[in-house]
């Protein structure tokens, strides 16, 4: 009889593993699927989150380009073969209609600098496309600076030239 009572006792120590182990299991298959299910839901709401942005940068975008024409402007070149004129007209792209006021009011400032730019230029400088884009960017650099002190910056975003001769 001693021989039967130990092998039930094998039997229930088998039980238990099994137990242990399907329980290991289970938790881990619930753990696994509590993880996907949390990063479903982030990705879900992420992606419904970004379209509530978009529209707003659309809007942005949509609107039409602000354009402000200059009057011409006529300088001496600096010398370097005689003589030199140039004479030129440009178009300043701004963000809204607020910015075009602010540059009627400061015109006196602007066309001021804008002389004082142009009259230290010499005609090698600016004859090339690349002079003529170093040109744009350094008027670029004329409205980053405030006309007055404590002054409000003017945002011009580009400067497109609609006449450019040299005499």
């Amino acid at each position: 009889m001693a021989t039967k009572a130990a092998p039930k006792a094998a039997s229930a120590d088998e039980a238990k593993p099994k137990k242990s182990k399907t329980l290991i299991i289970v938790l881990a298959l619930v753990i696994l699927l509590g993880g996907g299910g949390a990063g479903a839901w982030y990705f879900m709401t992420q992606k419904a989150a970004a379209p509530a942005h978009a529209p707003e940068k659309h809007a942005e975008e949509a609107k039409p380009p602000v354009f402000l024409p200059m009057e011409a402007f006529t300088v001496n070149l600096q010398a370097e073969n005689g003589e030199q004129f140039l004479q030129t007209t440009f178009t300043l792209q701004v963000a809204d209609q607020a910015q075009v006021e602010l540059i009627k009011l400061y015109m006196p400032h602007v066309r001021s600098r804008m002389l004082l730019l142009l009259s230290g230029k010499k005609a090698s400088e600016i004859l090339s496309v690349d002079g003529k884009n170093k040109l744009a960017d350094e008027i670029l650099e004329i409205f980053k600076q405030p006309f007055t002190p404590q002054g409000p910056t003017i945002k011009v975003s580009n400067v497109l030239f609609t006449s450019f001769v040299v005499q």
